[in-house]
């Protein structure tokens, strides 16, 4: 379904993704995991062609990705939906006019301005919020919910585009440990109950173990790891998150990955 072939992408002297090269033959679960500054994000901008490749090609389903122009990008970024850590809701909007933003790109201009949707578009956001549990909050301005709900109304945002792919860039990073389950098991559900492609970029290898089908690690730009979550092991731990020979054999990978960020936030403040 989905090929990325040798995809770079420069700014400046700077490589953030590194002729990165993976296959997925069907519709699943994949976590991309590693430091920050990785290439994660950068990664999920690229295919959903929120930026563009500096080189390499991107195929989904014999379609050039990175060829896409004009209204056919347009359409493509329907068909790939985004979920930001920072949700990027309209906060003084009620909830359910959030979620009717995603079907923005099939809707006129003077419908957009004054908030016109069909009755089948808005009955349709309702049952996707009942989905997510979140149908009681319908009405109430999204500034008012907490982190884990708004997370929770900007994945129905993405539903409303009936996306192939969701591509959700750190979608736990700001939330508690009870709310980034709730959020994480939507989109496993997602992914089992419609299908649909869900690729996430994850913090920790435990969520990534939990959740995903298939782990890709980067580091510096570059896939060092892609394979199963029972292939994470120590030794691959410290290849994704740069871990050196300090660190002891006898540390779970989840300790090498706390001790590796660690470092790098010590490395941060050495330099400044």
């Amino acid at each position: 379904m989905l090929t990325f072939d040798k995809v770079t992408k420069t700014f400046g002297a700077n490589t953030a993704v590194n002729a990165a090269c993976f296959t997925v033959d069907k519709p699943m679960m994949i976590g991309i995991i590693g430091r920050s500054g990785a290439g994660k994000s950068t990664l999920l901008r690229i295919l959903n062609r929120l930026s563009d490749s500096t080189s390499g090609k991107i195929t989904f389903d014999g379609l050039d990705v990175t060829a896409l122009r004009g209204a056919a990008k347009r359409s493509w970024q329907s068909q790939c939906a985004m979920i930001f850590q920072q949700f990027n809701l309209v906060p003084r909007m009620d909830v359910v006019s959030n979620v009717l933003h995603g079907t923005l790109n099939r809707q006129s201009t003077f419908a957009t301005m004054f908030n016109l949707y069909p009755n089948e578009d808005i009955h349709r956001a309702i049952d996707i919020l009942d989905r997510l549990g979140m149908a009681a909050h319908a009405p109430k301005r999204a500034e008012a919910l907490s982190g884990g709900q708004q997370q929770r109304v900007a994945i129905a945002r993405a539903l409303m585009q009936d996306p192939r792919i969701i591509l959700a860039d750190e979608p736990i990073a700001s939330l508690d440990p009870m709310n980034a389950q709730v959020v994480m098991q939507a989109l496993r559900d997602i992914h089992e109950e419609d299908g649909r492609m869900v690729i996430a970029n994850l913090h920790t290898l435990d969520t990534a173990r939990r959740y995903c089908d298939r782990v890709i690690g980067m580091r510096d730009g570059r896939i060092v790891f892609d394979g199963t979550p029972g292939q994470l092991t120590t030794g691959v731990a410290r290849d994704i998150y740069g871990a050196d020979g300090s660190f002891s054999e006898s540390m779970t990978s989840t300790q090498i990955e706390q001790s590796a960020a660690a470092a790098a936030m010590m490395e941060k403040a050495t330099a400044l």
